[in-house]
């Protein structure tokens, strides 16, 4: 701290001065040139975060199903060619020019006529093309393209809730870190208390005005102290982790960070109508319905007719195994083709296909309560750690005052180090569930955000290219060839 903070702390309550030494445990770091906001951090993991790209990915593979609907109304051309070697041997049977003489030797019968082989070689070859045009098919074609963009539409949803669902736990990093960094420092702070009560006891000990009881009390107080230093720095550990998963590097000074309730709809009956309206959730459940529905169209195509137009032109040389022998033929027709019945599969998919409507029907109303659910649950937290940051506070100042008041005492043997150690451990429970009181304000001003589908890069005001999912729609929705992708 400068020396105007120092200045400007001494004026303060001993709770505002409590809270700015809180600030400056959070924002110690071994870089001191470079510092991390919630936003930065915020920025980061919508960026490159790994889960968040995955699904990225998922959505652009969830826009092929667009082209790939739209290939139904167009033409099947496919070119045919052929090219072998054709061996053909023939063989008459034996014939006679005159009646046999009855007395002759048959060896001796020259009107007798072996029989005669022929021997072909060719190589047949040929080329040809076929075009076919689909005509009608029964609107199958049509409510597949419908269901595509269906999904494409409720996939853009799944995307906008996984990004809130990432922004939510890089604010939750964050504020973990925060919170398990000033506990650490308050655990510290603690055992350096103790180790100067320990000191101080057992020098009252030796002049005979503390007793080997009082020696025990100190000294177990310090090694609980020292246990509880040890767990919050594995916390700490524990959390930095989970801040490097989530935002992709390691957490550096990180600066104090704002609840968001400027952002919050102002009473909760307001905020429930908000996420009604635009919670990812609920939005990629009616989606999931409009293509369950059109599921159905496509399902019953099964039972309409079919039309199509076909033609082929083929060119064939050397054809059955003569040499220098050519055909030509050319053809064009229209086929329809009727279903009568075929076995029953095809009602089968329809009531399968209405069942998954119903299903997709009752997840529209689940995904209605589950957002009102998670709207007032979150309210009641940011309320509940309202209401804890004032009783944690006034618990501090209180702790504080109870503390040096038994001091005192001690000093003219009207308490005990069992006093002291007892005043010691609530004074740094209070600032500890102060600390947490406080993560969870902010914490609980996120969850809010994200309950009624809000918590976005443009309402955080995040300095980060924002991905549209458009983009990679509309270079693929009428692309008819090509294997890359974009």
């Amino acid at each position: 701290m400068t020396a105007s903070q120092h200045m400007a702390a001494r004026r303060l309550p001993r709770s505002r001065q409590y809270v700015l030494a809180l600030l400056a445990i959070c924002t110690a770091t071994s870089v001191p040139t470079y510092a991390e906001t919630m936003s930065g951090a915020l920025a980061r993991a919508y960026a490159a975060n790994p889960n968040l790209n995955q699904q990225r990915a998922a959505v652009r593979g969830v826009d092929e199903n667009v082209p790939k609907a739209r290939a139904g109304w167009l033409p099947r051309i496919a070119l045919t060619g052929y090219a072998g070697r054709s061996y053909l041997y023939q063989r008459d049977p034996p014939s006679r020019t005159t009646a046999p003489d009855p007395g002759a030797d048959p060896a001796d019968d020259e009107s007798a006529r072996p029989p005669r082989g022929q021997k072909f070689r060719s190589y047949p070859r040929g080329y040809g093309v076929s075009v076919s045009q689909p005509v009608f098919d029964g609107f199958k074609t049509l409510n597949s393209l419908r269901q595509a963009e269906s999904q494409v539409l409720g996939g853009r949803e799944d995307l906008r809730g996984v990004e809130q669902d990432t922004l939510m736990s890089g604010a939750t990093a964050y504020m973990d870190v925060l919170r398990d960094t000033a506990i650490l420092g308050l655990r510290g702070a603690s055992i350096e208390t103790l180790k100067e009560q320990a000191r101080q006891t057992g020098a009252l000990a030796k002049i005979g005005q503390a007793t080997g009881t009082d020696m025990a009390q100190a000294d177990a107080a310090l090694a609980q102290g020292r246990s509880e230093f040890f767990a919050a720095r594995g916390a700490l550990q524990a959390s930095m982790a989970t801040f490097r998963q989530i935002v992709g590097m390691e957490p550096r000074a990180l600066q104090p960070a704002k609840s968001v309730e400027a952002l919050l709809p102002k009473r909760v009956e307001l905020a429930i109508e908000t996420g009604q309206r635009e919670h990812p959730a609920l939005a990629a459940a009616l989606h999931a319905a409009d293509a369950a529905e059109a599921a159905i169209r496509v399902a019953e195509a099964a039972l309409y007719p079919t039309a199509s137009v076909a033609g082929a032109v083929n060119r064939d040389l050397d054809v059955e195994g003569m040499t220098g022998k050519k055909s030509f033929s050319a053809a064009i027709f229209g086929q329809i083709n009727i279903p009568i019945y075929q076995g029953g599969a095809e009602y089968a998919s329809i009531r399968q296909a209405k069942e998954q409507l119903g299903q997709a029907r009752i997840l529209v109303d689940l995904r209605r309560d589950q957002v009102r659910a998670a709207i007032v649950t979150t309210w009641a937290h940011l309320q509940a750690a309202r209401s804890q940051i004032d009783s944690t506070g006034a618990a501090v100042r209180a702790a504080e005052i109870a503390l040096a008041g038994i001091r005192r005492e001690a000093l003219v043997g009207q308490r005990t180090t069992f006093d002291i150690l007892t005043a010691q451990q609530n004074l740094l429970n209070a600032r500890v569930a102060l600390v947490m009181a406080q993560r969870e304000r902010v914490v609980a001003s996120y969850a809010i955000l994200a309950a009624i589908g809000r918590l976005t890069t443009t309402h955080l005001g995040l300095v980060t290219q924002t991905y549209d999912p458009t983009r990679h729609f509309d270079q693929v929705k009428g692309r008819l060839f090509g294997t890359d992708a974009h």
